[in-house]
């Protein structure tokens, strides 16, 4: 064997951990091939010392669904940003998924994945998996959309004058264009997954709870039972998972896609990962990495093989407009013939007065949500902006951002009842921050990732013609972040709808606080197995973040991506 290519020390370090990480993913994996039966006879237990297999569980599921994002992401937010008459329905669809409840999900999707595999535990788990993808997928594909939309012109004239094929164009220019900011948010998702764990680990089949093992099954048993101390140690438990997957995961990301950013000179600050140097010290996996990355760079050259169809010559040259009008047509057609079918069902029990409940109510979460989004910009914005500047500091701070937006907000809800109970304050106001717990988040990460992908060149020219302070913000730097502001603010404004089914209702024990809003509306209709109201919960709140998005945050997106591009 060449000398080059002998293993050394770090090969043998870097190769324990690739065959711990794959001998925990077999475990795990193996698990999930067991009989359902196997889960009554061995029910979750507090006992702490079960909580490793639990996370390595939990932990698992959201690794697995966020692989079937990423590749969702790819694939519909490609064809949304390249296909204008696409782009007509696919981003109405992906602000209405983004706006139904996990729960919503669970409802219509697990009688389909249980009868895949019946009487096993993998239906229950894929059924699991899939509520995680649900919360996991809407904002990396709102992300990369948003990059695909603002490549630069000179990037893009570049690849034209290669005559590099969609497929090379797309690993080529597309995907490590989008990479910085795709990255934070995969963090994001990561943490958005641990938010929804509880409801996510409990599949109600009919009459039956289906109890997968893992951190959120403890959680929600912990709080049922009243249980502080192991409310604990699940939160312990997730800190430490969160540290783990961080160090071997997201950081070595980051560090990677440091090289993705679009600028002329060098960063002065590059991130950093002790996992990535390691891996770069190896000889044996350096190179068996290399031909790895010859046999995925010859994929990329690849002509794929398409059979050729019978060209049908029909041209009709018909005008551009008319061609928009027709599929518009098409589209109104078909979105008319679906919502007949929901106002059907919902009024074969319901009458107007249940939807003038609803709306009502959808006001009132309407203006928690607002009120709540501007308070966030207010606070993270400006921190979101010095921390990505500051790649030292990104470090440093990445496991604890990542740990504050996965904390469910089940956990508080001991405190924010025995709080409110206590003070004696209105729930309909002190409830209301329990809903963006989990979401300001959004609106961190993006501002991060913005600030992170913002050109060293152009800092340094604002630095030599002496921009500072509001100047600095006003012409520099809010132009630079808006568009992930706005990603960021989308995903956050939909998330917070979203979480108000679990934030608007709190309970500890026998005791149970209620915040007049659509998340209690359908929180409490889905406790009550009444379908009716909860089609007419969900659909009313997506009608109101479709309406919130195309009147408010839909023009400021064309306004980012008109005028403050890297062009």
């Amino acid at each position: 064997m060449d000398r080059a290519y002998a293993p050394n020390l770090f090969d043998l370090a870097a190769l324990a951990l690739v065959i711990g990480a794959l001998v925990a993913i077999v475990f795990g994996v193996n698990q999930t091939n067991a009989p359902l039966t196997v889960l009554d006879t061995a029910p979750i237990s507090l006992d702490p010392a079960n909580l490793p297999g639990y996370a390595l569980r939990t932990t698992i599921r959201m690794l697995a669904a966020m692989a079937a994002s990423l590749v969702f992401t790819f694939i519909y937010a490609t064809v949304a940003a390249k296909s204008r008459r696409a782009e007509m329905v696919l981003i109405p669809i992906l602000d209405i998924l983004q706006s139904v409840p996990i729960l919503g999900f669970l409802t219509f999707t697990v009688i389909f994945f249980m009868n895949l595999f019946p009487g096993r535990v993998l239906g229950a788990e894929l059924a699991s998996v899939f509520a995680i993808f649900t919360s996991q997928a809407w904002n990396m594909a709102f992300s990369m959309y948003q990059s695909l939309r603002t490549v630069p012109k000179d990037l893009d004239e570049a690849a034209k004058s290669f005559h590099l094929s969609w497929w090379r164009r797309f690993w080529r220019l597309d995907v490590p264009f989008a990479m910085p900011g795709l990255v934070w948010n995969m963090m994001m998702s990561m943490s958005g997954g641990w938010f929804f764990v509880v409801a996510s680990e409990a599949i109600t089949v009919g009459d039956t709870t289906v109890t997968l093992p893992g951190v959120g099954s403890y959680v929600a048993l912990a709080i049922k039972q009243q249980n502080l101390a192991a409310v604990g140690y699940a939160v312990l438990t997730m800190l430490a998972v969160i540290i783990i997957y961080d160090q071997l995961l997201f950081r070595p990301i980051v560090a990677w896609a440091d090289k993705f950013r679009f600028e002329q000179t060098a960063s002065a600050e590059a991130p950093t990962s002790w996992l990535l140097d390691l891996f770069r010290q190896t000889r044996f996996l350096r190179a068996l990495a290399d031909a790895f990355s010859i046999a995925a760079e010859s994929t990329t050259r690849a002509r794929l093989p398409i059979p050729k169809l019978p060209q049908l010559k029909l041209n009709l040259n018909l005008p551009s407009k008319l061609v928009d009008a027709m599929w518009m047509t098409i589209v109104v057609v078909g979105a008319a013939w679906a919502g007949w079918h929901v106002v059907a069902y919902i009024f074969a029990t319901l009458h107007w007065s249940d939807v003038l409940t609803a709306v009502v109510d959808g006001s009132y979460t309407l203006i928690r949500v607002i009120v709540l989004i501007a308070l966030a910009t207010v606070i993270w914005v400006p921190i979101g902006v010095w921390i990505g500047l500051r790649p030292s500091i990104a470090e440093k701070v990445q496991p604890l951002a990542q740990f504050l937006a996965a904390f469910p907000a089940n956990i508080l809800f001991p405190a924010a009842v025995v709080l409110i109970i206590h003070f004696k304050v209105n729930p309909n106001i002190w409830l209301s921050p329990l809903m963006i717990l989990g979401t300001q988040w959004y609106i961190l990460f993006n501002v991060i990732a913005g600030a992170t992908a913002f050109p060293s060149d152009l800092k340094e020219a604002a630095r030599a013609f002496h921009i500072t302070g509001w100047k600095w913000w006003r012409y520099v730097i809010l132009p630079g972040v808006f568009p992930y502001y706005i990603t960021g603010a989308i995903t956050a404004s939909g998330g917070s709808w979203n979480a108000a089914i679990v934030a608007e209702v709190a309970s500890w024990g026998d005791k149970k606080l209620t915040a007049v809003g659509l998340g209690s509306y359908i929180a409490n209709a889905t406790d009550a197995g009444d379908f009716h109201r909860v089609v007419l919960g969900i659909a009313v709140m997506s009608i109101f973040v479709t309406l919130f998005n195309r009147l408010f945050w839909r023009p400021l997106y064309a306004f980012a991506e008109s005028r403050l591009s890297l062009d």
